[in-house]
C-alpha cells in the first residue's frame, strides 16, 4: 500500500528538527555569550538577568520548597539520631543505677563479714545459701549451717541489709530458713514513727501485709518497718522493709531484703532467756503463794518416825 504523504506525522517530524535545532543553537550562543569578557557582553548580560529573574520567581518556588524539604528531613534524622543517643545513655545508665544498688547490698554484706552488729550483744553466724527449696506454695531455702554451729530453731536471720526470715528446721550441716513472704509466716513488727504494732503475715507475695493495725490512718506508705521483739520470738529494731499500699488498698511492706539475690544469710543469735518449769511461779513466788500473814510450813522432823 502506498504512504500517504499528507499525513500529520510527515509535517511534524520537520517542525520538530528545526525546533531542536534552534534550541541547540539558542544554548551555543548563551553559552558564547556567558563566555565573552567584555565590558558590553558584561553589561548586556546584567540587564538580561534584570529582565528575565525577578520574573522567575514562580520557577525558583519548587526549588525552593524542595531544598526546605531536604534541610527539614536532615533536621528529622539528627533528631532521631539524637533521640537513639538519649536511649543508649538511659540504657547505660539504668545499668548504672543497678550496678549501683548492687555496690550497696555488697558494701552492706561486706559490713556484715567486718562483723558490724546492729546491737553489741546479738552474734551472728553467716551461712552460704545452698538452694531454694521453695514452691508456689511454700517459699524458704537452705543454708549450710546446722546443728554443729549452734543454729537453733526460731532464730532470725538476715541478708546483710533487712529481716529475711527465720530458721524452721535445723539438721547436723544445714538449716531451712523460712522467708517472711511465706504463708506460714507471722512476724510481729512495729512501724516507725507512728508506732504502731502490726502482724506481718506472708501470703507468697514479694509484698505481705500488715494485719492488725489498731489505727491504720497513723500509717502512710514509706513508714519504716522493724521488729518489735514481742513475745521474745525475735530480737527488736531489725529492718524489715517500708509500708506500701499494693493494688487491693491493703498496706503492705516493701521488704528490705532483696530475694533475687539471696547469696548468704548470717543467722542472729538470740539472748538466751530463762526456762520456765512452772507456770505458777510466774503470778506468785512459791514462798508467799499462803499469804503474808500465813505461817511458814512446818519443818521436816529431824529424826525417824520411833514407831
Amino acid at each position: 500500500m502506498a504512504r500517504d504523504r499528507t499525513s500529520p506525522e510527515e509535517f511534524a517530524r520537520p517542525i520538530r528538527r528545526i525546533l531542536v535545532g534552534g534550541l541547540v543553537l539558542a544554548l551555543i550562543g548563551l553559552f558564547l555569550l556567558w563566555r565573552i569578557d567584555s565590558p558590553r557582553v558584561e553589561r548586556f548580560r546584567m540587564a538580561l538577568v534584570d529582565r528575565v529573574v525577578p520574573g522567575m520567581d514562580w520557577v525558583l518556588l519548587p526549588v525552593t520548597r524542595l531544598a526546605d524539604m531536604v534541610e527539614d528531613f536532615q533536621s528529622y534524622a539528627r533528631i532521631y539520631e539524637q533521640n537513639q543517643e538519649l536511649r543508649r545513655e538511659l540504657q547505660q545508665m539504668k545499668a548504672w543505677k543497678e550496678a549501683a544498688l548492687q555496690l550497696e547490698q555488697k558494701n552492706a554484706r561486706l559490713l556484715d563479714l567486718n562483723q558490724v552488729r546492729l546491737d553489741p550483744k546479738l552474734t551472728h553466724v553467716t551461712g552460704v545459701v545452698l538452694a531454694d527449696s521453695g514452691s508456689p506454695f511454700r517459699q524458704s531455702v537452705l543454708i549450710n549451717v546446722g546443728e554443729r554451729d549452734g543454729i537453733r530453731d526460731g532464730w532470725a536471720t538476715m541478708d546483710g541489709i533487712g529481716l529475711a526470715g527465720r530458721i524452721s528446721g535445723v539438721g547436723r550441716s544445714a538449716s531451712r530458713v523460712l522467708l517472711l513472704t511465706d504463708s506460714s509466716s507471722r512476724v510481729p513488727v512495729t512501724v516507725q514513727p507512728s508506732g504502731q504494732k502490726a502482724l506481718l503475715s506472708g501470703d507468697n507475695t514479694a509484698a505481705p501485709p500488715l494485719e492488725f493495725l489498731e489505727k491504720p490512718d497513723m500509717v502512710r506508705p514509706g513508714d519504716r518497718v522493724v521488729t518489735s521483739g514481742d513475745a521474745g520470738m525475735l530480737p527488736a529494731g531489725l529492718l524489715v522493709g517500708q509500708v506500701a499500699q499494693g493494688t487491693d488498698r491493703r498496706l503492705r511492706v516493701r521488704l528490705a531484703a532483696d530475694y533475687e539475690r539471696l547469696e548468704f544469710l548470717r543467722v542472729l543469735r538470740s539472748h538466751e532467756t530463762e526456762r520456765i518449769a512452772e507456770p505458777g511461779g510466774l503470778i506468785v513466788p512459791p514462798g508467799l503463794a499462803a499469804g503474808p500473814g500465813a505461817a511458814p510450813p512446818p519443818a521436816p522432823p529431824a529424826g525417824g518416825d520411833d514407831g
